[in-house]
């Protein structure tokens, strides 16, 4: 990117409540705090619209505000067909996700799909865990995994 052309990124899991929103906030913030926001706009969806429209799961909301991350204005919303064209870069928080956005993806933009954690550094995993039937330390973990492939990411966006 060099920085020169606005890149955009969807990140999406299955109901838009726990994980993706999570990554949105993480990401936005480091965006924010590298001054770049004007070259770098993130979104957020799920594969699946049980939760349109509903805000992120009050545990995700309440561990991102311990970490200085605001979900609250956050709303579910599901993958429109249109995003691929809109977005450079659709990154999905498992594999089960990347399965679901490739059947409904024009085959034209299967490249712009990955997974999310690709640009962990840190992280060992390549799947960002669902934490929405565990405690605590799940949405710890998700965080965790966030901030790790989110710097990443704008690193990996400064340098092609």
């Amino acid at each position: 990117m060099g920085l020169q052309s606005k890149k955009r990124i969807l990140l999406v899991c299955m109901g838009n409540i726990c994980r993706s929103p999570t990554a949105e906030g993480v990401l936005k913030k480091i965006i924010k705090n590298s001054g770049l926001e004007m070259f770098i706009e993130v979104d957020s969806a799920g594969t699946h619209g049980y939760h349109a429209g509903e805000p992120p799961d009050p545990r995700a909301i309440a561990a991102a505000a311990k970490r200085g991350y605001d979900l609250k204005g956050l709303r579910a919303r599901k993958v429109r067909r249109d995003d691929f064209a809109l977005f450079d870069l659709v990154l999905a928080m498992d594999r089960e996700n990347v399965a679901n956005l490739m059947e409904l993806c024009p085959p034209v933009y299967h490249p712009r799909i990955q997974l999310f954690l690709r640009y962990g550094r840190d992280t060992m995993e390549d799947e960002v865990p669902d934490p929405y039937y565990g405690g605590p330390a799940g949405f710890e973990a998700v965080l965790d995994m966030a901030e790790d492939a989110a710097r990443g990411l704008l690193d990996h966006l400064r340098e092609v």
